[in-house]
Formats: structure tokens, sequence, C-alpha cells
């Protein structure tokens, strides 16, 4: 199949400020481009520090002056479930653009769509459905706990799955009443400049949501160390989050990150083999392997090693890498040319560092493009860097195991903390394995399987903090303690005769 570009392409990406789409007020741009050609298809308007001063000023302006902190709970839901009908309705346009520009899989886009209205309608509903604490002492007091928006939220966006990580935290952002300037990573802008469109449509009012292109080091800077931005939200490398939390120091700011990962996938020689290659299969490589809970890390008990290593690889090697446009693919390009080298030299270093079973370099047939083969490593050791460093990309390091305790040692071996997937027919193993493992999710006997009204976060330097369900809201809330006397006062009496 030839290459495929969407129709009514924008010829220019712009920032949406105060309900209006602008240039940069210094008129810079960068290119932005196709992963499939490498060939810039488009100029994004670069924001530097001015440009997120005049959003964040749009957003103080709708915070303080505006409708929406003051809106009744069912009204701000009315507005999130008109937002989620748009972008269901738009479901194959926004997956055609988010295949085109981020180089995954057409059929892998598909979804996202459903998945980013999921995440405005369960807030939605959290909103209104929501009770705060209130706490009794029968006849002498009452103290409740008063929810109140915090105000300017910054957004800080990847672009592995750009769309649906942006509805994530625009959802319970804009639920609880915040306003929000959102700045998505300069590889993928083209399905977020779609929100404007969708807000304005849903009856959002002006200034609520405010978004500046740009590069991290310009714009996701400026936001960081804005004096009126009080919450950052960000998902990214972990690097990038410690210099964040350097910067929003002085603030004292609100911190929620998701950050990078070196997961591990535990199988032990009870688990049901051909469940768990089919899974540790699709969990690093689906998405590019651009996934931060990626199950990069197979470690599998010795007596079924060989035959897992033998069916993984075989599987692996089959695994269909193609045109992302085209509906028969897997695995597409990857994001960038500055990705696809970094994980390149991540191939290349695993060829001194474990045993290459399958893949190892560009798939036969794609000469252009950011593309790179399934690649998968067995008998890698602990301490490689391949074992130990996040890839991020369709590369996969596999490691023998002998017990319980050595497998333990060997999943918490590494800095990060985010997921580790367990496959064991045996229940009590199952449990105190997974109470043991340091990540913030596990996954018994199944793939990643996200259930908005859990805790998402990881440990160590995988994060900090937590998202999803009502973590969300205490995230993106301040929460007041209200008391009243309702007897007579307690009061110790100072300074009376």
């Amino acid at each position: 199949m030839g290459h495929h570009v969407p129709d009514n392409l924008p010829s220019s990406i712009k920032h949406y400020i105060g309900g209006e789409v602008v240039d940069s007020l210094s008129g810079e741009t960068f290119d932005v481009l196709n992963p499939v050609t490498n060939e810039s298809y488009v100029t994004a308007a670069s924001g530097q520090k001015e440009d997120i001063d005049r959003a964040v000023a749009a957003a103080k302006d709708a915070f303080d002056n505006g409708p929406w902190p003051r809106m009744l709970p069912r009204e701000r839901s009315r507005v999130l479930h008109r937002i989620a009908d748009i972008v269901e309705s738009r479901g194959d346009r926004l997956a055609e653009l988010e295949s085109f520009d981020s180089g995954l899989p057409i059929t892998q886009a598909l979804g996202q769509a459903r998945r980013a209205a999921e995440n405005f309608r369960f807030f939605a509903d959290l909103i209104v459905a929501q009770a705060d604490d209130a706490y009794k002492v029968p006849g002498k007091q009452i103290n409740y706990v008063n929810r109140k928006p915090i105000g300017v939220a910054g957004l800080i966006t990847p672009w592995n799955t750009p769309f649906m990580l942006e509805s994530w935290k625009l959802g319970p952002a804009l639920a609880t009443g915040n306003t929000v300037v959102l700045k998505p990573a300069e590889f993928t802008p083209l399905s977020a400049s779609l929100w404007a469109g969708i807000f304005e449509e849903a009856g959002l009012p002006t200034g609520v949501f405010n978004l500046v292109n740009g590069f991290g080091e310009d714009a996701g800077d400026a936001l960081v160390k804005h004096p009126d931005v009080p919450l950052i939200s960000f998902t990214g490398e972990s690097k990038t989050g410690q210099l964040i939390f350097a910067n929003s120091a002085p603030y004292l700011k609100g911190l929620s990150m998701e950050l990078g990962g070196k997961s591990p996938a535990i199988v032990f020689d009870d688990a049901d083999l051909e469940l768990a290659i089919d899974a540790c299969i699709f969990g690093v490589f689906s998405l590019n392997g651009e996934r931060c809970t990626a199950g990069s890390r197979i470690l599998v008990q010795r007596s079924v090693y060989d035959e897992f290593v033998e069916r993984y690889a075989a599987q692996a090697k089959r695994v269909k890498v193609g045109h992302p446009h085209d509906p028969e693919t897997e695995v597409g390009a990857l994001v960038h040319p500055e990705h696809y080298e970094k994980v390149m030299s991540y191939v290349e270093l695993g060829k001194t560092e474990g045993r290459l079973v399958a893949g190892g370099g560009r798939p036969e047939g794609f000469d252009t493009g950011n593309y790179v083969a399934p690649t998968v490593f067995a008998d890698v050791k602990p301490d490689a860097r391949i074992f130990q460093e996040e890839i991020f990309g369709p590369v996969v390091a596999i490691t023998p195991f002998d017990d319980e305790a050595e497998a333990l040692e060997l999943a918490n071996n590494t800095k990060y903390g985010l997921a580790a997937y367990v496959w064991t027919n045996d229940l009590k193993r199952a449990h105190n394995f997974a109470q043991s493992v340091e990540a913030g999710m596990v996954w018994l006997n199944s793939n990643n399987v996200r259930d908005l009204r859990t805790p998402f976060g990881g440990v160590k330097a995988s994060g900090l903090g937590h998202e999803g369900g009502y973590r969300s809201i205490d995230f993106y809330t301040d929460q007041q303690s209200v008391h009243i006397t309702l007897g007579a006062p307690h009061n110790p009496t100072f300074g009376k005769n």
C-alpha cells in the first residue's frame, strides 16, 4: 500500500487562547514531521513565555470572572457529556489524524476516541454523584468538607496516544471547575488542534480551555514556572519530571506526574503459556511499544524458559509491521526520527547484552520511515542497560529465574515502578507476589485493562501522585474543612480577672 495522507489537513497549526486561534507573538514556528516519510507536512506555532503568559491570563480571567467554576455540577456535567458525544461522532476522523501524526496503527488509533469520550463521561457522572464528608459530634459540633476548584491547571501531555491522554487530564480538570492551559507534545500537535472546535460546539465558556503548542524547554518550562498556575499535571519521561519538580518547587505547586516505566511481566511455570505469550507480545508491541506501561522485561521460570523464548520469538517474527493506515498493521512507524535513533541505538546495544532471537533492525521492505522490526533479546542479565532503561519501542528483554524469591528480586531491580503483570494459576502466590512487587499497578493473568475508578500511578521513578476516579477529584480540588459549634463553645478562658 502506498502512503496515505488524510484529506483537509490544516495549512498550519496555531495556539488557541481566550477563544481565538492565534499565532505566536514572536511569529516562531516549528515543523511537524510525518513518521512514515519524515517530511514536514505542516508548521505549528512555537509557543514562548509571552504566549504562555497570554494563555494563563485568559484562563485566570475565566476562572476569576467567568461562569465555569460557579456552575452547578449538573450544568458542567451536561457540557462534558456533549463533549463526549462530539468526540465519539468524530472517531474516524480523529483516528485518521492520530495515526498519520503519530505513526500508530489505524486499528489501535480507532479505539482512542471511544476512550477519550469515556474519560469525559466518567467525570461528568462522578461530579454529579459526588458527596463530600460530614463529621458529626451529636449536639456539639458539625464538621464538613467543602470542595473548591483550585484555579488554572497546566496540563503537559506526551506524544504516544496524544488525544486520549489529553482527555484523561482535561476531563477531571474541567469537571471540577478549573480552567486549563494545555501544552501538547511538539511531535504530535495535530489531534490536539481539534479540541478548540469540540469545546466551542459543546458550549464550554470562553477562556476555560487554552492551548499553546511548542517545545518543553520553552512553552512547557514557562507554564511550570508561571506563578498563576497552581497545578501541573504531567505525563512523560522521568528526567523531565525531575526538572518539573525542581522548577515548580519555588511556587509549591500541586504536582501529578506519570513518568517512565520498565515494567516486568513475570511468567511462572504453572501459567497458561499460550495466554501468557499472547499477552506479553501485545504488552510490548502494541502502540508500537511506545507505552509507559509496556511489559518490556519478561521474567520466565527456568523450567518453561526455553519453550517460552522459542514460541515468543516465533510469534514476534509474525507480528505485522506496515503502514500506519493499513488495517492489517500491528506495528507502525515510530513517532519521530530522533526517537527512532534512540530505539535503534538500544537495539544495537542489545546485541552485545543479550541473545537476539527476533528482529534486530529495520523490517524488510521498509527503506524509509521510522520502522523497527519487533525485537526480542533472551538471556539478558539484570545489570544490562536494556534490562534497566526505558526504550519506549518494540524491544523486549527476556530473563530466566529459578524461584519466587529470585523473580521478585529481578522484578524490583530497576529504578522504575509503574506496572507489573503476573502469570500464574496459583491464587495464593499471585496475590502475595502482587503485594510485594514495587509497582503502582499490577495485573494478574490479565493484560493492561484500565478501570477509570482505580488510581493510576507509579512508585519510585515512575511518578508522583495518582489520577483516576476520586484521586483525580482530589488532585484538581482544594478540600476545605468547615467547623461549627452547636452547643456551648468549649473555650479555655485566658485573661479574665
